[in-house]
C-alpha cells in the first residue's frame, strides 16, 4: 500500500537527481532582462506575414484575452507587440492563414502569465489549430465547462501546468481532428538515495479531475499523443480499454501519477504506433506485456513505482528502437537481463528494487549510447563485469545484490562522465578508494547497506566536489567532527546514519572566513551523539534532519525550535532519543513540516502539535497524557497519526475523522467511550484504523459507506459489544480484521467471505456462537475464505463440526507462497513503512507479532464448544506452523495426516476426547517444538524420535492409556516404533516479533527500544 493522494509541499526539497519532463517545455520562463531571447524564440511564429491582415474580430478577441491577464514583468514582454491598430498577425505568439486573416495559431506557453481564468474571449477564434496555454498560472479556477466544442478545427492543445482545476471539459472530447493534448503537470522527481523520492509539480497536482476516460477518448480517433500527467480518474481501472479501442493512432501515451490500476490490457496490442508509454507512478499489477516488444517503433517504456508483477520479456530489452526502459520499484517483476548487441540505442536502462536476478551479463558494455544504468536489485549476483568500465557516456551507476562481492571495481576510474554512483544492498566491502575523487563530475555518491569499512573522516575529506553523500548502514569507525564540514562546500545531502562511528560538534572555528555548506537534508541516526550539534545554527538551508537513535538527553533546547523556525522542512526525526521535554512553552510548534517524528522517547504533558498543516506524525512510546483541544487546522491535509503507547484519555476527538487521514494508530492508551461512527461509517479515505487495547465501548456504526477504503481494523482489547454490521462487507480492501477481546454476540461472519483481500481474521475471546459455516450455503455466501492465513477464533461459543469441505476453502494455508512481502504494509512519504501486528497465542503465551509475512499461517480455534472428528485433510494446509484445537470436544482419532504439515511447530489438541493411537507421522515433524496433547483418551505407545525426545510429560498426562517414555508407565508387551528424524532441507521460515509497536519515521522507520525476538524454530540435528 502506498500513500496515494498526497505528496510534498511544491517547495521541500529542490536536490534534483532525476528530472521527469511530463510536457514539453517551449520556452524557459524569463525575466523581463532576457526580453530579447525571450522574442527571438517566438518571432517564427510571425516571421512569415499572411497576405490578408487580420480581421478585426480576431484582434479584438485576441485584446480581451490579453486584458484578462495580471499586469506582471513578464506580460509586458509577452505582450510588447499586442497593440490596437496593428496586424495581429505579426503578433509575438500568433500566425493566421494565408487567405483569410484568421488566426490559426496562438502560442503563449511558458510565458509565466498569471489570470484568475481563462477568458471565453479564446474561444472566439474559431480557426484556431493550434492552442497553447501551457506553463501559466490560472490560479486553480475550474476549466470553463463550455467553450472548447467551439474549436473545431483544432489539432493541438496544450494547458498543461497551468493551475486549472476542475473537471476535463465534455467539449474537449468533441474535437475530432484533435493529434494532440496535454493537461498534464510538469514534474520534478528529487529522488534521494536509500531514502525515497519526493516529487515536485511546476503547479499543484491533482487539480484537474477526468469521471471517465470513455467520454473524453471516444471521438478522438486521429489522436496521436495522450498526456494527463497528475490528472486524477476516477474510473481508475477503465482507463485502459476505451484508449485502446479509440485511439488507434496513438504514439505517445503518458497518464503518470493519474492514480490508474488494474493491469494494462491486451488490446493495447492494437495500438502499433506507440513510441512512448510512460505509465510510472500508478498502482498498476499484472505482467507488463510482451507485445510491447512487437512495437515497431517504441523508445521508452516508463513503468516506476507501480505494483506490476511476473517475468518480463528479455526481447524488450532488445527491441533495437527502445532509447528508455525504467521499471524502477515494482518488487514482484522478475527476469535476467539478456545479451546486448552493438546496435542498441538505449540510453537508460533501469530496473532497480525488481526482483531481477542472476549475473550483469558482460555485453552490457556493448551499449556505448548508455548514460543512465540501474541496476540497484538485491538479487543479482556474481562479478560486476569490467566491460562497463567502457561506458564513456555513462552518467548514472546505481548497483545492488546481496550476492556481489569483493570491492569498488577499479575500472570506475575509467568513467569519466559519472554524476551518479550508488552501491547499495550489497555484499561489497573494503574502504572507499581515493581515484573516487578524481571522478570530477561525481556529484552523488551512495554507498549505502553494504559492507565498507575503514575510518571515515579520511573517506570524507576526499570528496570535496560530491553534492551528495550517502554513507549509511556500512561498518565505517572513527570520528566525525561536524565542524569541519566546511571544508566540502558543495554538500547538500549527508547521511553518515547506522554506522560504528562517533559525530561530535568538534573544534569551533572561529574564523568568519569559513562559510558551511548548505546542507539541506542531514541523517545522523545511531552516531552515538548526546547533545543537538551547534553546526545547527549554520544550516541555513536545511529541509530534513533525522538524529534519531542517539544518546540525546533532557529538554529539546529551545534554540533548536527558533533555528527550524526559519525553514520549511520535508522530515524532522528525534525518535529513539532519551528525550524529555519539548523545550517549547507554547502547544503549537513554530515549523512548517511534512512528517514530525518524536517516538520512543520520555515526553508527558500535552502532545504538541506544528503550527502549521503538515502529513505525517508519529509520537508513539512516549508518556503524552492528553491532546491539544481545537485540533482542526493541525489535522487538515494529515494523512498519518501515531501515538500509540502513550497515556492518553477521554473521548476520541472526532477531529480525527479528517477526510485525508489514511493512518490512525492510538492503540495501548487509555480512551474511553464510544467511538466516533465517522471514524468507521465515512472511511472512504482510511486505510489503517488501529484502537487496540484502550477503554472503549458502545456499538459499531451499522452502516458504512461503500466507498469504504480499510486495508486494517484492530479494534481488539476493548469492551466494544452488540453485532458486527454486515456493511463492512463494503471495505472490499479489507487484509487485516482483528476485534479480538470484546464482548461481541453475533454468529460466524460468513458474510466475510465476500471480502478478497482478507488475510487476517481474529474474532477471539468474543461472545460468537453457532456453527463456523452454514447448513446452506448461498449463492452469494459460501463461507469460503481463500485468502485467509490467520484465523484464531478462540474463546468463543462456536459449536458443531469442522468439515473437509470448510478446510479446502482455505486455500491461502494450503499452497506455497514464493511472495514473501509483508501482509499490508503502508509506504509513507519518507519511505518508512507501517507494518499489520497482531497478539497471537504462540506456545501457551500471548505474543505480539509484527512483519507478518504471507507465507505464515494460524489456525486457532481453541476453547469452544466443537465436537466431532478433526477433517483428515487438515494435513493438506501444508503452510500452517501454529494449529491450536484444545479445549472442545473433538472424537475420534488424531489424523495421521498431520504429519504433512512439514512446517508445523506447534500443536495443541489438549483437553479433548480424542482416542486411539498417536499417529508415529507425528514424530517426524522436523520442526515440532511445541506438542500438547494431555487430557484426551489417547492409548498406546508414544513414538521414539529425537523430537519427541524433547517434549516432556506434561505433554502427554491424563491419558490412561498411553505408555512410555517421557511417561513414568511403561510399555507391557509392546513394540514402540522408533521414527527417524526427517532432515528437512526445507528454507526456514523465521518469524520476527517485536515487544515494542512504537514503529517510528525516517531512515529504516525503525522501532523504539526493539527486542527482536526470534522464536527459535526449525530445530535440526
Amino acid at each position: 500500500m502506498t500513500m496515494a493522494n498526497h505528496g510534498p509541499r511544491p517547495v521541500v526539497l529542490h536536490l534534483v537527481l532525476l528530472q521527469i519532463q511530463l510536457a514539453v517545455a517551449v520556452c524557459p520562463l524569463l525575466p523581463p532582462s532576457t526580453a530579447a531571447s525571450y522574442t527571438s524564440n517566438h518571432t517564427t511564429a510571425a516571421a512569415r506575414a499572411p497576405s490578408v491582415p487580420c480581421l478585426p474580430d480576431q484582434a479584438s478577441a485576441l485584446l480581451r484575452l490579453k486584458r484578462s491577464f495580471i499586469t506582471t514583468d513578464y506580460s509586458v514582454v509577452a505582450f510588447r507587440s499586442w497593440r490596437a491598430g496593428t496586424d495581429c498577425c505579426r503578433w509575438l505568439g500568433v500566425r493566421c492563414g494565408d487567405a483569410d486573416g484568421r488566426v490559426t495559431s496562438l502560442d503563449l506557453g511558458d510565458c509565466n502569465l498569471y489570470s484568475g481564468h481563462l477568458d471565453s474571449a479564446v474561444f472566439e477564434l474559431s480557426s484556431l489549430r493550434y492552442l497553447n496555454l501551457g506553463g501559466n498560472y490560472f490560479n486553480e479556477s475550474k476549466l470553463p465547462s463550455s467553450g472548447f466544442e467551439r474549436l473545431t478545427k483544432l489539432t493541438n492543445l496544450n494547458l498543461s501546468s497551468s493551475n486549472f482545476g476542475g473537471e476535463v471539459p465534455h467539449g474537449i472530447g468533441r474535437l475530432t481532428n484533435l493529434v494532440s493534448l496535454d493537461l498534464s503537470a510538469r514534474t520534478v522527481i528529487d529522488y534521494l538515495p536509500g531514502m525515497g523520492f519526493h516529487y515536485h509539480a511546476e503547479t499543484a497536482g491533482w487539480l484537474i479531475t477526468l469521471p471517465n476516460v470513455t467520454t473524453l477518448v471516444a471521438n478522438l480517433g486521429s489522436l496521436r499523443e495522450l498526456r494527463l500527467g497528475f490528472v486524477y480518474m476516477f474510473q481508475s481501472e477503465e482507463w485502459c480499454e476505451p484508449i485502446a479501442k479509440h485511439t488507434p493512432n496513438l504514439r505517445v501515451l503518458s497518464l503518470p501519477f493519474c492514480f490508474v490500476s488494474g493491469p494494462i490490457c491486451r488490446s493495447l496490442s492494437a495500438l502499433h504506433s506507440l513510441s512512448v508509454i510512460d505509465l510510472q507512478y500508478n498502482s498498476l499489477t499484472g505482467p507488463i506485456p510482451d507485445f510491447f516488444a512487437n512495437f515497431s517503433f517504441l523508445s521508452v517504456i516508463q513503468l516506476s513505482y507501480n505494483n506490476l508483477e511476473g517475468m518480463v520479456s528479455p526481447a524488450i530489452f532488445q527491441h533495437k528502437k527502445l532509447v528508455t526502459i525504467n521499471l524502477h520499484r515494482n518488487f514482484q517483476i522478475s527476469g535476467s537481463l539478456p545479451n546486448f548487441s552493438a546496435d542498441s540505442c538505449l540510453q537508460d536502462l533501469v530496473v532497480g528494487y525488481t526482483n531481477f536476478s542472476g549475473t550483469i551479463p558482460s555485453s552490457i558494455g556493448n551499449i556505448k549510447s548508455l548514460m543512465k544504468l540501474g541496476l540497484d536489485a538485491p538479487g543479482f549476483s556474481g562479478n560486476l563485469p569490467s566491460s562497463i568500465g567502457r561506458l564513456k557516456s555513462l552518467n548514472e551507476l546505481r548497483v545492488s545484490g546481496l550476492d556481489l562481492v569483493g570491492s569498488i571495481p577499479s575500472w570506475i576510474a575509467n568513467l569519466t562522465s559519472l554524476e551518479v554512483l550508488q552501491f547499495s544492498t550489497c555484499g561489497l566491502d573494503g574502504s572507499i578508494p581515493s581515484y573516487l575523487g578524481g571522478l570530477s563530475k561525481l556529484r552523488t555518491l551512495a554507498l549505502y547497506h553494504c559492507k565498507f569499512s575503514g575510518d571515515i573522516s579520511t573517506h570524507i575529506s576526499n570528496l570535496t566536489q560530491v553534492e551528495i553523500l550517502d554513507l549509511g548502514s556500512n561498518n565505517f569507525t572513527g570520528m566525525v567532527e561536524l565542524n569541519s564540514l566546511w571544508k566540502l562546500p558543495n554538500l547538500s545531502v549527508l547521511n553518515l546514519s547506522n554506522n560504528k562511528i562517533v559525530v561530535v560538534d568538534g573544534e569551533q572555528n572561529s574564523s568568519s572566513m569559513v562559510s558551511y555548506p548548505n546542507i539541506m537534508d542531514l541523517r545522523l541516526a545511531s552516531c552515538s551523539i548526546k547533545n543537538f550539534p551547534s553546526i545547527l545554527r549554520h544550516l541555513n538551508e536545511i529541509g530534513g534532519l533525522d538524529l534519531s537513535d542517539n544518546q540525546i538527553y533532557g529538554a529539546i533546547p529551545q534554540w533548536v525550535w527558533e533555528t527550524l523556525s526559519n525553514h520549511e522542512l520535508s522530515f524532522l526525526d528525534f525518535s529513539r532519543n532519551k528525550l524529555t521535554n519539548i523545550g517549547y512553552d507554547d502547544t503549537f510548534l513554530p515549523i512548517y513540516i511534512d512528517t514530525l517524528n518524536l517516538s520512543s522517547n520520555m515526553f508527558e504533558g500535552t502532545i504538541p502539535l506544528p503550527q502549521y498543516s503538515t502529513f505525517e506524525l508519529d509520537y508513539s512510546n512516549n508518556m503524552f497524557s492528553s491532546m491539544p483541544l481545537n485540533i482542526s487546522s493541525q489535522l487538515e491535509q494529515l494523512t498519518v497519526f501515531r501515538a500509540s503507547r502513550n497515556n492518553l484519555s477521554g473521548n476520541l476527538s472526532p477531529f480525527f475523522c479528517s477526510r485525508d487521514l489514511q493512518i490512525l494508530d492510538l492503540s495501548y492508551n487509555i480512551f474511553n467511550g464510544a467511538i466516533p461512527s465517522c471514524l468507521i461509517q465515512d472511511a472512504n479515505s482510511l486505510k489503517v484504523l488501529n484502537l487496540r487495547e484502550n477503554q472503549l465501548y458502545g456499538e459499531l456504526p451499522r452502516y458504512i459507506t461503500e466507498n469504504c477504503t480499510l486495508e486494517m481494523l484492530d479494534l481488539s482489547g476493548n469492551r466494544i459489544e452488540g453485532r458486527l454490521p454486515k456493511s463492512l462487507a463494503s471495505c472490499k480492501m479489507l487484509e487485516v480484521l482483528d476485534i479480538g477481546n470484546n464482548e461481541i454476540g453475533d454468529s460466524f461472519p460468513c458474510w466475510m467471505s465476500t471480502l478478497p483481500k482478507l488475510q487476517v481474521l481474529v474474532l477471539k475471546y468474543n461472545k460468537f456462537f453457532g456453527q463456523i459455516e452454514p447448513s446452506v450455503a448461498t449463492d452469494k455466501i459460501t463461507c469460503e475464505f481463500p485468502s485467509v492465513r490467520i484465523l484464531d477464533l478462540a474463546s468463543n461459543n462456536f459449536s458443531g463440526t469442522l468439515t473437509e469441505e470448510w478446510f479446502s476453502t482455505l486455500m491461502a494455508m494450503m499452497i506455497a507462497n514464493t511472495n514473501e512481502t509483508l501482509v499490508m504494509e503502508y509506504t509513507g512519504y519518507q519511505g518508512e513503512l507501517y507494518q499489520v501486528a497482531t497478539v497471537l497465542t504462540y506456545k501457551g503465551s500471548e505474543v505480539p507479532f509484527e512483519k507478518i509475512l504471507r507465507t505464515l499461517a494460524f489456525l486457532d480455534v481453541s476453547n469452544n464448544a466443537l465436537q466431532g472428528r478433526i477433517p483428515e485433510n487438515i494435513g493438506e494446509l501444508v503452510l500452517l506452523l501454529v494449529v491450536n484445537m484444545s479445549h472442545n470436544s473433538f472424537t475420534g482419532p488424531i489424523p495421521p495426516q498431520l504429519g504433512h504439515l512439514r512446517q508445523l511447530e506447534s500443536l495443541d489438541l489438549s483437553s479433548n476426547e480424542l482416542s486411539g493411537e498417536i499417529p508415529q507421522e507425528l514424530a517426524s515433524l522436523d520442526f515440532l517444538t511445541v506438542l500438547n496433547l494431555s487430557e484426551n483418551k489417547l492409548l498406546g505407545p508414544i513414538p521414539k524420535s529425537p523430537q519427541f525426545m524433547t517434549f516432556s510429560s506434561s505433554s502427554f498426562v491424563g491419558n490412561d492409556g498411553l505408555c512410555g517414555p517421557p511417561l513414568s508407565k511403561e510399555c507391557i508387551n509392546t513394540t514402540t516404533p522408533t521414527v527417524t528424524l526427517n532432515y528437512s532441507k526445507k528454507k526456514s521460515v523465521d518469524i520476527i516479533s517485536f515487544f515494542s509497536a512504537g514503529l517510528g519515521f525516517g531512515v529504516g522507520f525503525a522501532i523504539a527500544i526493539v527486542v527482536a525476538w526470534v522464536v527459535p524454530i526449525r530445530k535440526r540435528s
